[in-house]
């Protein structure tokens, strides 16, 4: 008996990364599950590969692509019980406040602040029609943690969707739908490598602040998001839901 059993999900970003992991962990472990991304070709084939899904592009940023999406899986499943708003960017010209320029600043937040909130606009209603379900919201640990090496749109992003989550796990708990924000540390991703580029040193500069000496694994999160979006959590709302190897409780780390 799978831990998703009867359950739908929908995630966004889940071509690639954490998201892809996710796709085939709660499609393992019982759901159906809607596997949403910009990325057409990677999609499909992470779809392809669960034991029950299918895909969707979606661009999070678009109402009206947000809305077929859900209308699509609810189509196809008739209704929906997770929302695992995953999808996200940390694009390179994100920098410091003082290089960072108001177009890469706004591209960040579209995608990771707005496409939070119309998932979750636009998401929630159908769980309400479930009776209740369980949204994932992904913050980041930098919503907690400062940074002298900064991506100051990024953090503020993720800072946002902490907020917010907060307020929706209030909103709706009574009605059965529990929000929570699951904040990663840092994961071995294309995305955040993709950031160290072919500099080793930049990593070591970053990995010797790590508790456990290593970047997380993309299946190490999703087994965060998969408690998550079972019944077990069913007392869990409203949490910053950490999964970062011990990162913000660190002052020191061991040599």
């Amino acid at each position: 008996m799978g831990r998703l059993d009867g359950k739908v999900a929908v995630i966004t970003g889940a071509a690639g990364g954490i998201g892809r992991e996710a796709a085939l962990l709660f499609s393992d472990e019982g759901a159906s599950v809607c596997v949403a991304d910009v990325s057409a070709e990677a999609g499909e084939r992470t779809a392809s590969e669960c034991r029950d899904a299918f895909f969707v592009q979606v661009d999070v940023t678009h109402s009206e692509s947000v809305r077929a999406m859900y209308a699509a899986t609810v189509e196809r499943y008739g209704g929906i019980d997770v929302l695992y708003n995953n999808a996200g960017i940390s694009p390179n010209d994100d920098a410091g406040i003082l290089e960072t320029e108001g177009e890469a600043w706004q591209r960040v937040q579209d995608v990771n602040l707005k496409g939070v909130y119309l998932c979750c606009k636009h998401g929630i209603p159908h769980l309400l029609e479930r009776g209740g379900g369980s949204v994932i919201n992904v913050a980041s640990f930098v919503a907690i943690l400062g940074a002298a090496t900064s991506q100051i749109s990024y953090t503020a992003s993720k800072g946002a969707v902490l907020s917010m989550s907060r307020e929706l796990a209030v909103q709706f708990a009574r009605e059965g739908v529990r929000v929570n924000a699951l904040c990663p540390g840092p994961v071995e991703t294309p995305l955040l490598m993709g950031i160290f580029g072919d500099d080793p040193e930049a990593y070591e500069r970053r990995r010797v602040h790590l508790p456990m000496g290593r970047l997380a694994q993309a299946r190490e999160i999703a087994y965060g998001a998969l408690f998550l979006a079972s019944d077990e959590s069913s007392y869990v709302n409203g949490s910053t839901f950490l999964v970062d190897g011990g990162l913000t409780a660190a002052y020191v780390t061991p040599t």
